[in-house]
């Protein structure tokens, strides 16, 4: 069954060590794309790493992050509600937040290879980030 509208406020919350995820909708249900939602509280930062089969878009909605790019994590700039960043397939990034608020930002991953064939579904790459960070999976996923 074709599924067309996917709630952004009816998700599935996936809390890692460093930020929180809520999947909007998974790569299973898609071609070549997946969506959720990033949220960071105050501090917070995903490790740095990089997609090799992943173009990202990120919307920022509310709060402040700060893009970092790259082997030595310069700085691109502060990122504010209503920016667009687009992180090309390979490239190392990371977003802190910055701000007294969290950073919530809407993220849109294509693939422009297709769906990979390693990671058909969202609990598939979460497995492997768990895996490549050293955390417990079982304690990530929430509802």
């Amino acid at each position: 069954m074709n599924r067309y509208v996917f709630s952004t406020t009816k998700t599935t919350t996936y809390r890692f060590p460093t930020h929180t995820n809520l999947l909007v909708m998974d790569r299973a249900e898609a071609t070549t794309s997946e969506s959720f939602i990033t949220v960071m509280e105050p501090g917070e930062s995903p490790p740095l790493h990089k997609h090799d089969d992943t173009e990202q878009v990120f919307y920022v909605l509310s709060g402040q992050g700060r893009l970092e790019i790259g082997e030595d994590a310069h700085d691109e700039g502060l990122l504010n509600p209503g920016d667009l960043v687009r992180i090309p397939p390979g490239t190392l990034h990371r977003v802190p937040c910055v701000g007294n608020a969290p950073l919530r930002y809407l993220v849109i991953d294509c693939f422009p290879g297709g769906r990979p064939t390693h990671e058909p579904t969202w609990d598939d790459h979460v497995a492997v980030i768990c895996h490549e960070n050293g955390w417990d999976v079982d304690t990530v996923k929430k509802n």
